[in-house]
């Protein structure tokens, strides 16, 4: 690959909505998010108006050789939602192993 080409693919960073699980219990809503690649360094969770927003930028893969294939897209993870006013949004608890997200947003 080109020189110029590996710069501008590097550049180009995709947004990507994460696939997320939610469950509803008695005390909690949990929240799953898939963000593989994001280590916690780059974790954002905030809340802000009744609105929960995670971002997560995915660290880049080391290249060995010239790609033959290429299905893994590397880029910054989004996603927001409205909270219901049942949610404790001052203790909200997240952890990310894995590469899984998991918020708990008890009620």
């Amino acid at each position: 690959m080109a020189a110029k080409q590996e710069v501008a693919r590097r550049e180009e960073r995709r947004e990507l909505i994460p696939p997320v699980d939610v469950y509803d219990t008695d005390e909690a809503v949990i929240v799953l998010a898939d963000m593989p690649g994001v280590k916690s360094e780059n974790l954002e969770v905030n809340v802000e108006r009744g609105t929960l927003t995670i971002r997560g930028k995915q660290e880049e893969f080391p290249e060995d050789g010239e790609p033959v294939l290429q299905e893994y897209q590397v880029g910054e993870f989004q996603r927001a939602f409205t909270l219901g006013e049942d949610i404790d949004t001052a203790n909200i608890t997240a952890e990310l192993r894995n590469g899984v997200l998991r918020l708990t947003l008890p009620k």
